[in-house]
């Protein structure tokens, strides 16, 4: 019989499962569902009060992707785990964190719901896309020029832009649980978007 392999390890994978349930973390976020994470993927949560484009953890320096508009007032920064040290990021954001265990049956996927596609340029984030976040980010890991950034499409071969104000470009599942929309998002396509420029 042949010897089954196990598949390798993906941290950003959503449905690690235990006994039919899953840790998950709720994180508030602005214009768009919160996001659900896997408590596992999250390394830390540090008191951050002041907008930023990077961030010190451990020596290294993370690329942030903010969950809250330039204007809004912030209080946290939540470090994530990647496939890789080197792919690990951090999300900015405000608001209680909501630590839950959740059986599979009760999370369903839906479609985005329709006024979360229809964002504006008046209530967008417009000011803080991840591109604004990757030079802040460059400008303290590398004396080169900034790079333009593109996100591989999943479902083609070509390139869009990856930016805070356009879910759909990060959007990799949505979900609900008692009712409530919540945003899965594709944190790998996230964290290879801002490394691509530095390679």
């Amino acid at each position: 019989m042949d010897q089954i392999i196990k598949h390798s390890f993906e941290a950003v994978s959503l449905l690690t499962t235990a006994r039919g349930r899953l840790d998950v973390t709720m994180i508030p976020a602005y214009n768009q569902p919160d996001w659900l994470i896997p408590s596992s993927l999250i390394l830390a949560i540090d008191s951050y009060q002041q907008w930023t484009d990077h961030y010190l953890w451990q020596q290294q320096q993370l690329p942030v992707f903010h969950l809250q508009a330039p204007e809004q007032a912030v209080d946290k920064i939540i470090i994530i785990e990647g496939n890789t040290a080197k792919q690990r990021m951090a999300l900015q954001t405000a608001g209680e964190l909501r630590q839950i265990q959740l059986c599979i049956s009760e999370v369903r996927d839906i479609v985005l719901p329709k006024h979360y596609q229809q964002t504006s340029t008046a209530d967008s984030i417009a000011d803080s896309t991840i591109e604004t976040s990757y030079q802040g980010y460059q400008s303290h890991t590398s004396s080169e020029p900034t790079i333009e950034r593109n996100a591989l499409d999943n479902n083609a071969g070509d390139y869009q832009q990856l930016t805070e104000e356009n879910i759909i470009s990060y959007l990799l599942q949505t979900v609900m649980i008692d009712e409530q929309p919540y945003l899965i998002a594709d944190l790998d396509k996230i964290a290879h978007q801002l490394l691509a420029a530095v390679d």
